[in-house]
């Protein structure tokens, strides 16, 4: 308790509150600007805190750190737009809102949710400080596959419409996530003589392919302003949507705790986290579901999972040096910089530099929902811009960002290729969120998929507890809606007889 309450007295010292906005509000910045994110921010900040105080520069970078998700939502939810990849679960109930005119509430239960995951999310690490080394060993490359198994499920509930599409989009995800070289076995496929393929499709411009150059296409097309009925965000609707979050308040929990267990597995990332809560979510609420269609459920439960996993993400960071995250892998290269060495001596000699951490990712994660609180009515006047304004500068900053996460010419056109072809399964009725889910995971799983074969066999998949208890949870989330269902058509089978005696 001494070294945390000497963090939580040189945070508060000057220049530790200076440091803690300016990272919050760079974030922010980020978060919001589709095509960058918090790997971004860490790389650009991290010179600036060389020679710093270890404490103070951790601060700054972790303040950066906790508000980019947040940041994200405010786009996606606004113009449809994910600022980070790892947003693209809550634009599909968040901008229906918008639509709506319920931009508001939109934004209050998105800052309201993310803030809480992200205390929870501290909180969680500051509980498994002591014992981090257990809960990372926990997981090895039969629950990493399991875990990926289970999201790869959900495609079969986020589906929208036919069924048969939906699987469809997801084995067209299942290809896009197979080009490259595999990490495992040495070969390349589908490259094509590109050598830019070789690193395979890139996360941060299929995104913006899928999601955002669509949506510009069909602004384009559609014209007037983003919203056809006023979005005015007043704080008696953002407040609406701060109260949703303690009202669904068991879903919020639930999906906290998925954000930090994924956190938690080093590489998985929040982009997993987001979805595997949103189908979670899609899966288990059952009053008066309306997701895809503007529910406000569908904006908590990635929100407040993507948030809780920066503090599962730091767990196995600061007890292995072994990064959860690719913000975390940045942010370890900064903690060197600062002569602090990353690794189980880290807890024993930089204890006050962890408990910093811990603070800094909380309160970054407070300020930067109190931003989107008080700044929600001014936010909003982003949907009365014309569309003629407004879609050209968002197609350009999609291309933009595509180009910014590597600064690779092929990013754009990857871009721009999926882009449109997303655009075509809109028109024809094909739910793009099955593609996005299968290249997020697909990936993980071929991986892990070997590396469990060649280390254990076959047999390793079932043998320990925990990914036979993860694969038993996977075969209950396929099965589950189909018994629903079918007990549900049971039921209306003898009022329809009443009705017709």
């Amino acid at each position: 308790m001494q070294e945390l309450a000497s963090a939580a007295t040189f945070i508060v010292t000057w220049p530790g509150p200076l440091l803690l906005v300016v990272g919050m509000f760079l974030g922010a910045l980020f978060g919001i600007l589709p095509g960058l994110g918090g790997p971004q921010v860490i790389a650009l900040l991290t010179p600036l805190t060389y020679g710093m105080d270890p404490r103070l520069g951790v601060t700054f970078l972790i303040g950066a750190m906790g508000s980019v998700a947040t940041g994200g939502s405010i786009s996606a939810i606004l113009i449809n737009t994910p600022g980070t990849g790892q947003n693209a679960a809550t634009l599909l109930d968040g901008f229906p809102l918008t639509l709506k005119g319920k931009a508001g509430r939109a934004l209050g239960a998105s800052a309201m949710s993310g803030a809480s995951g992200g205390v929870f999310g501290a909180l969680i690490l500051l509980a498994l400080i002591p014992v981090g080394k257990q809960v990372v060993l926990a997981f090895s490359y039969p629950e990493i596959f399991m875990m990926a198994l289970m999201g790869m499920s959900i495609i079969v509930v986020v589906s929208q419409g036919s069924m048969w599409k939906g699987l469809i989009a997801g084995a067209l995800g299942l290809m896009l996530a197979s080009f490259g070289f595999d990490p495992v076995t040495g070969s390349i496929r589908y490259t094509f003589g590109v050598d830019y393929l070789w690193d395979g499709i890139k996360i941060v411009p299929a995104v913006i392919g899928l999601f955002a150059i669509p949506e510009s296409v069909e602004l384009l097309l559609k014209g007037g302003t983003v919203s056809s009925v006023p979005v005015t965000a007043s704080y008696k609707d953002v407040w609406q949507g701060i109260a949703d979050v303690p009202r669904n308040w068991w879903l919020f929990i639930r999906c906290s705790i998925i954000g930090t267990i994924i956190g938690i597995i080093p590489g998985v990332g929040g982009a997993v986290a987001t979805w595997v809560a949103y189908g979670h979510a899609v899966q288990t609420e059952r009053k008066n579901p309306r997701f895809g269609e503007g529910d406000i459920r569908g904006v908590i439960a990635p929100e407040s999972a993507v948030c809780a996993k920066d503090g599962g993400a730091l767990v196995p960071t600061v007890t292995f040096g072994i990064p959860g995250s690719v913000e975390t892998a940045v942010l370890l290269g900064a903690l060197m910089l600062q002569g602090v060495t990353p690794g189980p001596k880290l807890i024993v000699e930089h204890t006050d530099v962890v408990y910093a951490m811990v603070l800094a990712l909380a309160i970054s994660n407070i300020m930067i929902a109190l931003l989107t609180i008080f700044g929600a009515k001014y936010l909003a006047q982003l949907t009365r811009v014309p569309i003629s304004i407004l879609a050209p500068v968002v197609f350009t900053l999609c291309l933009f960002g595509a180009y910014a996460t590597d600064g690779e010419f092929g990013d754009v056109v990857v871009a721009l290729v999926i882009g449109f072809v997303a655009y075509a399964m809109k028109v024809y009725g094909f739910s793009r969120v099955p593609v996005v889910i299968a290249l997020v995971l697909g990936s993980v799983m071929q991986e892990t998929f070997h590396q469990t074969l060649q280390a254990m066999g076959p047999s390793g998949f079932f043998v320990r507890p925990m990914s036979l208890i993860l694969f038993l949870v996977t075969i209950a989330m396929i099965v589950y809606p189909f018994w629903s269902k079918s007990r549900r058509e049971r039921r209306m089978m003898p009022v329809a007889t009443d009705i017709e005696g």
